[in-house]
């Protein structure tokens, strides 16, 4: 039985391990970076493993090691944001490898430390707003900042585009005959705060013929619902065919705009599709319970197609 303490769904709040990465300024001091990462998106968190080097790799990746029969590659957080790293005699680096999955693959990150597992409202979480200061880390590899105690800053990293940009993992929605794709028409409302994923996922929805609407977080998605309603009245269930959603998004995340949809009579209808880089089957569970109608893990294109066709024939089939 689920206590007081559990995470609801929709109660638009998320779970950060919060981790640290020291860093020696010029000037000899020492600076505790304080970053965060989705719980829905880390397997464990372990000890230094014994690493296999892999020759010829970029400097930031340590090696990998085996994980019970599955091969992880580990990355040094720090080695590839260009820290200086102080030394253990001048801080206690308690290192420890952070293993993540997301769009379906394992990664090990390593930190300075593990802290603890902390509970934010999205409400709380603001878009990241600097481009400097934090190596390589710019406002693209950020999903947002949050204050906590003693006014320290906490950075939620996009693990996803920093895993891109290191080349490990590459977003495809482009390898398939265009004449296979089948074809609709209406509105589908996009509602995610990556501009990158919504132009990949806003060009494959026109290649199936749709009109697109995009909104960059549940907050703005809400809205562009009620000016749509204003437009079209009771007919806009006729037009708007489908909302496709992200689930991590600063102000209010997928999952409790989902609840408020569903539990709005004049969009209940509309068939709602997550699409997000959280691949573990517990997110799958949480967006049935909101009432999504499908869960798509970024980005596979024929996936991608397959479960917009299928639910859309859903709800034509039901209508």
């Amino acid at each position: 039985m689920m206590d007081d303490k559990t995470l609801k769904v929709g109660s638009n709040e998320l779970e950060l391990v919060d981790f640290r990465l020291y860093k020696k300024e010029p000037n000899g001091e020492i600076y505790e970076g304080v970053y965060g990462i989705n719980v829905a998106k880390v397997r464990e968190i372990i000890k230094m493993p014994e690493l296999t080097e892999l020759p010829g790799s970029e400097d930031y990746i340590e090696g990998i090691f085996d994980l019970r029969g599955v091969v992880v590659p580990v990355v040094d957080l720090a080695e590839w944001m260009g820290i200086q790293v102080p030394d253990e005699s001048e801080v206690a680096i308690k290192k420890r490898v952070i293993i993540t999955e997301f769009n379906n693959i394992l990664i090990g990150f390593i930190v300075h430390d593990a802290k603890r597992i902390r509970r934010i409202s999205w409400a709380d979480i603001e878009p990241a707003s600097f481009t400097s200061g934090h190596g390589k880390l710019d406002r693209s590899k950020i999903t947002g900042i949050t204050r906590i105690e003693n006014g320290e800053i906490l950075l939620i990293l996009d693990l996803e585009s920093i895993v891109e940009e290191m080349g490990l993992f590459e977003a495809n929605l482009e390898d398939i005959d265009i004449d296979s794709i089948e074809k609709f028409s209406g509105i589908v409302l996009l509602v995610d705060d990556s501009a990158t994923a919504r132009r990949i996922e806003k060009d494959a929805l026109e290649k199936m013929g749709f009109e697109i609407i995009e909104a960059t977080n549940g907050e703005e998605g809400l809205q562009k619902l009620e000016e749509l309603y204003s437009l079209y009245g009771d007919s806009l269930k006729d037009k708007l065919k489908l909302i496709l959603s992200d689930i991590e998004m600063p102000k209010m995340d997928g999952y409790h705009m989902a609840a408020r949809i569903h539990a709005d009579e004049r969009f209940k209808d509309i068939p709602l599709i997550f699409s997000s880089s959280i691949s573990d089957a517990f997110s799958d569970i949480r967006g049935q319970a909101v009432g999504a109608e499908g869960y798509l893990v970024k980005f596979n294109s024929q996936k991608f197609y397959e479960e917009i066709s299928k639910v859309l024939k859903n709800q034509i089939s039901n209508s």
